[in-house]
């Protein structure tokens, strides 16, 4: 313990004196490169598209929509899932993927706003997204026959402005069209990537 602080003195007294260390000079550099190509993605895509986390902890509010379980919404530290991003529930099959999302729905009618379930297990039961909290009335519900399908209603209803959540389920589930139109014996490697 006594030559590691001793290592820090010597080091702090050295930088005082202007001997330039090597480790600082690379530090130095690989600052600047990073400060570089930070400028340029945020040039390309646009201011708060990358930052550094301990910068912008503090000044970024980001909205969100709640899961509906405060211990899942503290986790997440913003107090939910955050709005308008793409946010993916990962997990094991029965696992509760199905229902912390009509949790999320629920909970996104609750603040007026709208949502959409995009159904392509076809495995939609109403009664259980009521049990759920799920304004049944209030919900926009598809339940697409291929994934090519799927996919444009989600772009059509994200284009509009108008929807909340949009609620995709599952991403297993959408088989592409030449899947369900072809053969059994057809070749369909790398179709759903």
């Amino acid at each position: 313990m006594l030559s590691v602080i001793r290592t820090c003195i010597l080091f702090e007294s050295s930088a005082r004196d202007g001997f330039k260390d090597e480790r600082h000079t690379i530090v130095t550099e690989r600052d600047k490169a990073i400060d570089l190509a930070m400028t340029t993605i945020e040039r390309q895509f646009g201011k708060g598209s990358i930052m550094k986390m301990n910068d912008s902890a503090g000044r970024m509010h980001i909205e969100a929509i709640p899961t509906g379980s405060i211990a899942l919404d503290l986790a997440l530290g913003i107090g939910g899932i955050p709005r308008g991003r793409i946010t993916e529930i990962y997990g094991p099959e029965s696992s509760g993927k199905t229902t912390l999302a009509q949790h999320i729905i629920a909970e996104a009618q609750k603040m007026g706003g709208v949502a959409a379930y995009i159904d392509a297990e076809h495995a939609f039961d109403p009664l259980y997204a009521e049990r759920c909290g799920v304004v049944l009335d209030d919900l926009l519900i598809s339940q697409p026959d291929t994934g090519e399908q799927a996919l444009e209603i989600t772009e059509t209803l994200v284009r509009s402005g108008a929807i909340d959540v949009i609620v995709v389920d599952s991403v297993a589930a959408l088989v592409p069209r030449a899947e369900i139109e072809g053969d059994m014996g057809d070749s369909h490697v790398g179709l759903q990537a």
